[in-house]
This record gives C-alpha cells, sequence and structure tokens, in this order.
C-alpha cells in the first residue's frame, strides 16, 4: 500500500491520478504510477455548504472534526451528534470526483466535478486555482449516481438514466446544466455503466432474460456508444474495439481504456466487481465480457486476476 493512501479514502480515479479523502474532508490528488517522489495535488477541503447539499441530516464541524446530526423517527435532531469515521466519508461528502485533464498536464486547465453522498447537485473547482467549491444544480430530479468527462463536457447521470450536461468553470466561468432528454439507453439494457472511450460516450449494461418457473435468470452483457457532438446523439451497439481493453469498476463507476498490454486480452471488458448474479451473493467474483458475443466469464474468487485488487 502507498504510505500516502494510510488514513485516507479513495473517492475517485481519473487521468490516471487517485483521490483521496480524510477525515477533515481534505482531498489530495495522487499519480500512483510516478513511484515514490510522485507529484501530489491539494483540492479545496469541503465546507459546510458542501455537507449541507450532499447529506440529509445536518452535519457540522465541532473541534476540527465532522459530525453528523440525525433525525430520530419524531423529527428531533441529534444535538450531540457522531463523529463521522473515514469510512463514512464518501456517504456524506465527495462519493466520487472526476478530473477534466490530468493536474499536471501542460497548458490544460484542469476541472474537478465531485458527485456527493446523496444530492441533485455536483460540485466543481478549478485545480490550483479555486479555493473554495461551486455548487451547481443538475436539474435532475433524482440523486446523481454516475459521473462521465466526455467531448469537454461533464454528464451527470442519475438513477433513471436521465443525463445532465454540465458545463464546468474553467476560465472562471459560471457553471451552467442542461438536460439531454432525446438520450435514453437502449432498449431493455440495464445495470447500465457509463464511460468514455476514444473521445466517445459508452454505455454497458446488461439484457436480462428471466425464467419465473425456476426462479433463474440469464444474462448477456452490451456495449453502446454516441457522439455528443451529433445533431441528435443516438446509440449504436459495439461488437468490436479492435485492441483496445475496457475496464470497469463500479466502486468508482469509472472506466478507462487501454492498448498494447500484453497481459491481457483484446476486445474484453474487464470488470472488477460484478454488475450482476447472485443479489445475495457477497463474494467478489470478477467477470471478463466478450465484447463481441456479449458472454461473461465469471472469476471464481480463488483465481488470480493480474490488476484486479487496483481496479477496485
Amino acid at each position: 500500500m502507498l504510505p500516502d493512501v494510510r488514513g485516507k479514502v479513495a473517492c475517485g480515479s481519473s487521468c490516471g491520478w487517485l483521490a483521496l479523502m480524510d477525515e477533515a474532508a481534505s482531498v489530495t490528488l495522487l499519480n500512483p504510477f510516478a513511484g515514490a517522489r510522485a507529484p501530489r495535488v491539494e483540492l479545496p477541503p469541503a465546507g459546510e455548504h458542501v455537507a449541507a447539499a450532499s447529506s440529509s441530516e445536518r452535519v457540522s464541524r465541532v473541534h476540527g472534526r465532522w459530525v453528523l446530526h440525525p433525525t430520530n423517527g419524531c423529527g428531533d435532531t441529534d444535538a450531540v451528534g457522531r463523529a463521522i469515521k473515514l469510512e463514512d466519508m464518501r456517504d456524506v461528502f465527495f462519493r466520487e470526483i472526476v478530473l477534466s485533464a490530468p493536474p499536471n498536464a501542460a497548458g490544460r486547465e484542469c476541472v474537478a466535478m465531485a458527485m456527493l453522498g446523496c444530492s441533485t447537485e455536483v460540485t466543481f473547482c478549478r485545480v490550483g486555482v479555486d479555493s473554495i467549491w461551486t455548487l451547481l444544480d443538475t436539474k435532475l430530479e433524482f440523486s446523481v449516481g454516475s459521473i462521465v468527462h466526455c467531448q469537454d463536457k461533464f454528464l451527470a447521470i442519475d438513477c433513471t438514466e436521465e443525463i445532465s450536461v454540465c458545463s464546468s468553470n474553467a476560465g472562471g466561468a459560471t457553471p451552467t446544466a442542461t438536460l439531454l432528454p432525446s438520450l435514453s439507453p437502449p432498449t431493455g439494457l440495464c445495470h447500465c455503466s457509463y464511460l468514455e472511450s476514444n473521445d466517445e460516450l459508452h454505455i454497458m449494461g446488461a439484457m436480462v432474460s428471466t425464467f419465473h418457473e425456476t426462479q433463474s435468470f440469464t444474462y448477456n452483457s452490451a456495449i453502446y456508444k454516441c457522439n455528443l457532438h451529433d445533431h441528435t446523439p443516438k446509440w449504436s451497439r459495439v461488437r468490436d474495439i479492435g485492441d483496445q481493453t475496457l475496464f470497469v469498476s463500479k466502486h468508482f463507476n469509472e472506466s478507462f481504456s487501454g492498448t498494447g498490454v500484453s497481459k491481457y486480452k483484446e476486445n474484453k471488458i474487464y470488470m472488477s466487481e460484478p454488475l450482476y448474479g447472485d443479489p445475495y451473493d457477497l463474494v467478489h467474483r470478477p467477470e471478463i465480457v466478450d465484447i463481441a458475443t456479449g458472454a461473461p466469464e465469471v472469476k471464481h474468487v480463488q483465481e488470480k486476476m493480474q490488476g484486479s485488487e487496483a481496479l477496485r
């Protein structure tokens, strides 16, 4: 384990950088592939305005610690509250942070967008420029469940697959949000994950067949793509990505593509946490999906899959 990870919880993986949050809700960006002298970039800590937007319960700062004040069944708020532990920080503050570019990219401004614990709002900051986070109402009806940066746009997506196109505060501009009602998921696709690959938006999910007589089901995975620059964006089925390999992790709902990696199979999707299967089965079983056929190969927990731990 990297020394910088101790005492922090990962709250994002973007552009090759990890976002790490401590119990003070301060966030550090770290490039884990740059060795012992890897650069670190500090983001503004969460303020009470972020906590108020992120949590349905009242949150306050007491003696340097964040405290949650839950409400009982009678509507009364616990005045003393309880300290928020490290493992609960993502549920209250930054659930996921996505970058527009690597924070050390020459000549490119990096903007961080954060999905909050449970909110229809998101929050932005310009890395190395802003000292506080700026909130933005996505205009979505339900809480944001996924964030993707694609074609110079941030996309906020809720649990019903509604999409809001969010402009960032790049250059100091005021962020805006516009709903994208014309881009519904392909019919029959469920358990969806979104990712950017080759500058296009992709959606991955399952086509599920249920057998009520035997109380069982089968599924095939499917992946679609669309170009947001089209006048009327629409999804088209993807069956071949050439020599690329896609890596999908539901933990951060973030994905990336890679080429020329000899240890991995081409035209496959590696999922570090299965999207499907028995909902009562808590055993971690990575999957490898053949994009051409949609057929999944479930890896048993005893089997070793190189790199799976890095994707968790």
